[in-house]
């Protein structure tokens, strides 16, 4: 799992896992980015390698967007930043804005992004790879802190919760669970507006995997509710070819 930079130099998918860090300090989560709309923040994504992002389908990323790779607090000029370009958007032609399954969408960049130490890759998962129910997962975003917030948080956050399986999910969702989703949470922490398209990832024998992407949930973001996150093991098939022919 290593993704080779412009420079040629070699960088594993996030190997190293960093403290959880304090938000008075640099994030350690250098594979997490954020599509910008107007100079906004509107949606997150993280990336696969210098070249691809991966994010939500729902959150409808175009071209005329950019990439913002390396920041931690959105109210500071001191983080060192990319702001990169999109060259090609391909959403996922399976994705149902009614069931919102299939949710992801793959960005390829106008330029690659130059990994050091706040900016590289997140590792994948093997295709149709499962998760044990209770397995440690966190997510990340700048997504509203309390669901009344009246804007999204400043700086990066972060939550730990525990992966479910479909069956536990249903009991809260029922039949809105599809194979390409999974579920986190209902333990006190949840996402909420603002972190869309960011990622669920697990610590997987040193390495941050990406096993989700943010895509729905409770309407106020209960805490005692699961969030939904698309699958990405369900969907490494179609990452995977998406990458190969283009």
């Amino acid at each position: 799992a290593e993704a080779r930079d412009i420079r040629g130099r070699h960088w594993a998918c996030c190997l190293t896992p960093a403290p959880w860090p304090s938000f008075s300090s640099s994030p350690a989560w250098p594979s997490w980015l954020q599509p910008q709309r107007g100079g906004s923040h509107f949606c997150g994504g993280s990336l696969i390698s210098e070249n691809w992002v991966v994010t939500a389908a729902h959150c409808s990323v175009s071209t005329t967007d950019k990439v913002v790779a390396g920041e931690f607090n959105l109210n500071s000029d001191e983080d060192n930043i990319q702001v990169l370009s999109i060259a090609k958007v391909f959403k996922n032609k399976s994705y149902n804005s009614f069931t919102i399954s299939n949710d992801i969408t793959l960005l390829k960049l106008a330029t690659p992004a130059r990994f050091q130490n706040n900016v590289s890759p997140v590792c994948l998962p093997s295709a149709h790879e499962d998760f044990p129910s209770g397995t440690p997962a966190v997510t990340t975003g700048w997504g509203k802190t309390k669901y009344y917030a009246l804007r999204v948080a400043d700086k990066l956050q972060q939550a730990a919760l525990p992966l479910l399986s479909n069956d536990e999910c249903k009991q809260f969702w029922d039949s809105k669970i599809k194979d390409t989703m999974i579920c986190a949470g209902a333990s006190g922490v949840s996402s909420c507006m603002g972190d869309s398209g960011g990622p669920l990832v697990i610590l997987k024998n040193g390495a941050w995997n990406l096993v989700g992407i943010v895509s729905w949930g409770s309407s106020v973001c209960s805490t005692s509710t699961p969030a939904v996150y698309a699958r990405v093991a369900e969907l490494l098939p179609w990452i995977e070819e998406t990458l190969a022919n283009n």
